[in-house]
């Protein structure tokens, strides 16, 4: 098992890596053919679930995995913001605003999903409003330690017209949620450091690798599988991942955050 400390600087992932976000493609149709296999989560119990995607992404980045939450029983909503430019003026203000809708217009908490830069925001609703989120799950999301190391921070900075580092927002994205919270995350993200993925375990939070590009984790059939058996919990009795019912094959011992 490897416990990862920030005590040096790390470094953003390789140009290989990088390079190798094409394989995205083949994720998506590894789902397609595994469909069967994703249908043997349980059911959930038709709770809203927001979905929020990555740095210049829209929802239509995150529509398979939307379609595949609906299908197993929620009432799924992306965040109809178009392409997510970073948290310019009025953006947090009207995730905010869709968060509480939701739960208002339910009775009920809301689980919620980041993709990337989509899962700092839903760490920042979750240390905000935690009345309102059931839960938290993260896709390849910068969430502590360096943030420059990433591939995508200067394309961050220069849509955004905002500090990567920007230190109130940070620490609200770095401060562990108050609800359940689950990070997935890849050591071949070509995008993000794996290493700035990782929550410190504890009573409520976990780490679950798995074998992904970046670009992939919405399409990943380990990913997709993951994210609904955490999402089918009963609010109130969380538990841990139980990765063994896989294999490591789709989900490897996952690094610890010292």
């Amino acid at each position: 098992m490897t416990t990862v400390t920030y005590d040096q600087p790390i470094a953003p992932p390789s140009r290989l890596l990088l390079w190798a976000e094409g394989r995205a493609i083949w994720e998506a149709a590894a789902s397609v053919t595994l469909w069967p296999l994703l249908r043997l989560v349980p059911r959930g119990d038709g709770h809203a679930v927001l979905v929020l995607p990555g740095l210049l992404a829209g929802d239509d980045s995150t529509g398979l995995l939307r379609r595949y939450i609906k299908y197993r029983g929620y009432d799924v909503h992306g965040w109809g913001q178009g392409r997510n430019l970073g948290p310019r003026a009025g953006v947090e203000k009207r995730m905010s605003d869709q968060l509480k809708r939701l739960a208002d217009k339910s009775g009920r908490k809301v689980s919620v999903i980041g993709w990337s830069l989509g899962g700092a925001y839903a760490r920042m609703l979750a240390s905000t409003q935690s009345d309102e989120v059931r839960d938290v799950i993260t896709l390849g999301s910068p969430i502590s330690g360096d943030p420059h190391a990433s591939n995508a921070w200067r394309v961050y900075e220069a849509v955004s017209g905002l500090k990567a580092e920007h230190s109130e927002r940070w620490e609200l994205v770095a401060r562990t949620p108050p609800v359940p919270t689950t990070s997935i995350y890849s050591r071949t993200d070509g995008v993000v450091a794996w290493q700035t993925s990782l929550e410190r375990e504890g009573p409520q939070t976990e780490n679950i690798e798995v074998a992904a590009s970046h670009l992939g984790l919405g399409f990943n059939p380990a990913v997709l599988y993951a994210v609904a058996d955490r999402l089918a919990q009963p609010e109130g009795a969380w538990e841990p991942f139980d990765r063994s019912l896989l294999g490591a094959m789709f989900y490897p011992t996952p690094a610890q955050r010292a």
